[in-house]
């Protein structure tokens, strides 16, 4: 495992630099459009264009690495990328700004892709989990760090955005002055919608309700917070936080689900979280202690990003080995597609319901996650006899993670 990250320490440093600086942009952007006068479902759409490009990118981007090769695809998507960022200080329309979300979206998946095939390259059938896992702390808790550079300046000036730009540069600098050679790269394959669908419809249905709820945290917590009242650098550390509860629980619910019925730790995870919806909705932004919001968001972050890797481990558990990689990709779409609805949806639910219904949203949401569960707990079958172990999945990653998945077939 350590000569596989040895060999891959310039693969994690540029991720560390890009996770950082799409951390900080997605909520720099949010607070910067509110400052221009977008209303929030304005901010919401714009947003939304984000997870679109990242549809876009994880179809096109393989294409891409097979024709030109790794480095000088993360080359030219990591140029793109710190453009966008900064065309955004010289324009001040909506249009323009959904259309460098999407472009945004587009370059990071194909980030991503470069990422994940480079890992698989390096990976033994020893090291899979382990560097699955440290992409995954990488991938996590560089957004979440990315959230505390808003303390640096006002999101209305220009530093920030040079940030953004300057870090996504930086992350060109350890993969092109590397010296291992690239690995090669296999585009992997799907199984269709339905096909999945009938294997395992909790996993689909968990993963789209799920990427509605992400969408929501990541991108409407921003909107919460201005909407209450709270200062740039607090908005980032309310995002931060969530962030690092999912990070912190994503193991132990994990390793829980590995032992129980994994259907029994998504109605417990998201049947916890929708209570905390509605006290933290009931509070209306009146918190006369942060580290109650805080504590509340925290919690609320960890009960419900675990939830996608739950779901994909329970969609595996269904699978035949060599049918891990295929079905990733299916999954990636459905969490995007999902993700896509929920900035849109966080943000109308605050501009027609007040601060509070972020809130109201994200418990339906968990509720009718609870009752997918509970009614495929009584019209599923079992799992299988052996089922995978459930890994630690960020909700950036693309199909191509699931190489690294230790269950699925090697491809060494």
């Amino acid at each position: 495992m350590w000569a596989a990250i040895r060999t891959s320490w310039p693969l994690f440093a540029g991720m560390a630099f890009l996770m950082v600086s799409n951390g900080l942009l997605a909520t720099l952007l949010t607070l910067r459009a509110g400052g221009l006068g977008f209303g929030e479902t304005v901010i919401g759409l714009v947003q939304s264009g984000y997870p679109i490009g990242s549809l876009l990118g994880c179809l096109v981007a393989p294409r891409l690495v097979i024709r030109v090769g790794h480095v000088r695809v993360f080359a030219a998507l990591a140029s793109i990328a710190s453009t966008a960022a900064l065309i955004h200080l010289v324009t001040y329309d909506p249009w323009s700004w959904g259309a460098m979300r999407m472009l945004s979206g587009f370059c990071f998946a194909g980030l991503y892709v470069v990422a994940e095939s480079w890992l698989n390259g390096r990976a033994t059938n020893e090291s899979r989990g382990s560097l699955l896992s440290i992409y995954f702390v990488i991938q996590t808790g560089g957004a979440a760090a990315g959230q505390m550079l808003l303390y640096l300046s006002s999101p209305d000036g220009i530093l920030l955005f040079i940030v953004v730009s300057v870090l996504i540069s930086l992350s060109l600098v350890p993969i092109l002055i590397s010296a291992s050679a690239t690995p090669a790269f296999e585009a992997p394959e799907r199984i269709s919608f339905l096909e999945l669908f009938r294997l395992s419809p909790m996993g689909l249905t968990g993963c789209f309700l799920n990427g509605v709820a992400q969408g929501a945290i990541y991108i409407a917590l921003a909107l919460y917070g201005r909407a209450i009242g709270l200062d740039t650098g607090t908005i980032g550390a309310l995002i931060g936080v969530a962030m690092l509860g999912g990070m912190l629980f994503q193991f132990p619910l994990g390793r829980l689900s590995d032992r129980i019925d994994r259907r029994l730790v998504i109605v417990g995870s998201a049947g916890l979280a929708v209570p905390l919806c509605l006290a933290l909705a009931s509070a209306g932004g009146s918190f006369a202690n942060l580290f109650v919001l805080y504590a509340g968001v925290g919690i609320l972050g960890g009960l419900t990003l675990p939830i996608y890797s739950i779901c994909v481990a329970h969609t595996n558990d269904y699978l035949k080995p060599g049918q891990i990689v295929a079905a990733s990709g299916t999954l990636v779409l459905v969490l995007g597609a999902g993700v896509v609805f929920g900035p849109t949806l966080g943000s109308l639910a605050i501009e027609h319901y007040g601060p509070a219904g972020l809130f109201f949203l994200l418990a339906m949401v968990q509720g009718c996650t609870v009752a997918t569960a509970l009614f495929r707990l009584w019209r599923g079958p079992a799992r299988s006899g052996a089922p995978v172990a459930a890994v630690a999945i960020a909700h950036g990653v693309t199909p191509g993670a699931a190489r690294l998945h230790p269950d699925a077939t090697p491809h060494d």
